[in-house]
C-alpha cells in the first residue's frame, strides 16, 4: 500500500514522502495514529493544501521536544529489584516501570515514546532511548541493582557481580577442587581415588 507521511517515521521517510508498506503496517499503525493518509488523488491534494500547516505543526512539536530534552540531560533512574546470585533478575523490567521512574523523577513520558530494544533481565547500568518526537531523541541511564548501595557502586562503575564472586573466593566459598559430583563431606583427596570394590 502507497501511503503519504505526515510526520518523520524512522527507516521509513520524512513529510509528504510517499512510500511503499505493507498493509497490516498502515492498516494497523500508521492510519490509526494519523502518522499517514492513503497515497491517492484526493489526498494529494489534501495533503498539498496543508502542508504548510502540517509542517509549522511538526516544527512547533519539534521545539517543544527540544526544550523538554534539555530537562533529560544527565537523566538517570534507579530501579532495585531482587535478583538471583548470578545478577538475573526474577522477571524483567519493562516499560512501564521505566516511565513510572521517569515520571517520578519529574518527566513527562508515554510508553509509546520509550525504545527497549530488549528486556532488561539483569542488574547493571543501560542506556535506554526516549524518543520525544520522531525527530528527537534522549537516552537515559537506567541502573538496575539489588540494593541503593549496590547502586551507588554501578554509579561509579564498578561491575558489582565481578566483586560479588571476588568475595565469594576471597572467604573460601569457592575452591579449586571443588566438584559439583562429589559425594557430599568427601574431601578432595578422597575424589581422585578409585572406588574400593
Amino acid at each position: 500500500m502507497d501511503v503519504i507521511l505526515l510526520e518523520r517515521v524512522e527507516k521509513l521517510g520524512g513529510i509528504g514522502d510517499v512510500v511503499k508498506v505493507k498493509d497490516g503496517f498502515a492498516r494497523n499503525f500508521l492510519l490509526p495514529r494519523k502518522k499517514a493518509l492513503r497515497a491517492n488523488e484526493a489526498n494529494r491534494k489534501v495533503f498539498e493544501a496543508n502542508r504548510a500547516r502540517i509542517e509549522a505543526e511538526n516544527a512547533s512539536r519539534r521545539s517543544d521536544a527540544e526544550k523538554e530534552a534539555g530537562s533529560f540531560k544527565d537523566a538517570q533512574v534507579t530501579l532495585i529489584r531482587q535478583s538471583s546470585n548470578t545478577g538475573q533478575l526474577y522477571g524483567s523490567v519493562a516499560v512501564r516501570d521505566l516511565v513510572e521512574a521517569l515520571e517520578a523523577d519529574g518527566h513527562k513520558v508515554t510508553k509509546s515514546q520509550i525504545v527497549l530494544d530488549r528486556p532488561i533481565k539483569a542488574i547493571g547500568v543501560y542506556d535506554v532511548r526516549v524518543q520525544l518526537h520522531p525527530e528527537v531523541a534522549v537516552t537515559v541511564k537506567v541502573n538496575v541493582a539489588r540494593s541503593p548501595e549496590e547502586a551507588e557502586m554501578q554509579a561509579q562503575g564498578v561491575d558489582v557481580m565481578a566483586q560479588v564472586f571476588e568475595e565469594g573466593r576471597d572467604q573460601g566459598g569457592f575452591t579449586e577442587d571443588y566438584d559439583p559430583n562429589a559425594e557430599p563431606g568427601a574431601t578432595a583427596e578422597a575424589q581422585d581415588e578409585p572406588a574400593q570394590g
